[in-house]
């Protein structure tokens, strides 16, 4: 049998590392279920793709047409890319190269809070909330649904991603979302935000790939 194209990434914490904000118990079905099943099946139908073997995620993503494949492929890399966006030692306010931005173009990290947070919990249905950075070099909360991913708009940067799925915060929160993304700021992984913005190119998600 031949090897699995993509595999589930190591976490980049304990499991229990979160809590009290997000608990093990949901990182447990989160990631070791629901971003186990998304590789999982990325690789069945990889498997069965003579135009999709060998290409890396990103790839995936961006060329496959709207359907099964692109929406697996969009849920592994946008996995990957929240657990590196929270970290135990994460929350507050944000420091340098982002803080500068967000205070250029929101005003104040208080103004940029609200209204991502209201984005996030006004997000219709299952999908993801993001600070990106565009084209035209400003930060911006964009909002993505179900699996589509935010590498899929051309020019656009991903610098920190929140997952507003039910299945990333029922076990604690129940169907509150609001009160799982105000417990989320208290994990916010600024390093990872402006490890980003500095970056030669956009997050890969290398550590997804067996190859």
């Amino acid at each position: 049998m031949a090897a699995a194209a993509f595999k589930l990434p190591r976490l980049p914490w304990a499991d229990g590392a979160l809590a009290p904000h997000i608990s093990a118990e949901t990182i447990s079905f989160h990631y070791g279920k629901h971003h186990q099943a998304y590789v999982t099946k990325l690789n069945e139908l990889v498997g069965q793709s003579a135009d999709f073997k060998g290409k890396r995620l990103l790839d995936i993503i961006r060329q496959a047409p709207a359907g099964t494949m692109r929406n697996q492929a969009g849920q592994v890399y946008n996995h990957c890319f929240y657990w590196d966006s929270m970290s135990p030692n994460g929350g507050g306010e944000p420091r340098g190269e982002i803080r500068k931005l967000i205070d250029r173009d929101f005003g104040s990290f208080a103004a940029f809070k609200e209204k991502f947070s209201a984005v996030a919990a006004g997000h219709f249905g299952s999908g993801w909330a993001w600070l990106v950075k565009t084209p035209e070099g400003k930060v911006a909360i964009e909002q993505t649904h179900d699996g589509d991913s935010i590498v899929m708009k051309d020019g656009v940067r991903p610098l920190l991603t929140c997952d507003v799925w039910e299945h990333a915060y029922y076990i604690d929160y129940r169907n509150a979302r609001p009160k799982y993304i105000e417990a989320w700021w208290n994990l916010i992984n600024w390093d990872f935000a402006n490890a980003n913005l500095g970056a030669l190119d956009v997050y890969q998600c290398e550590h997804a790939h067996n190859n």
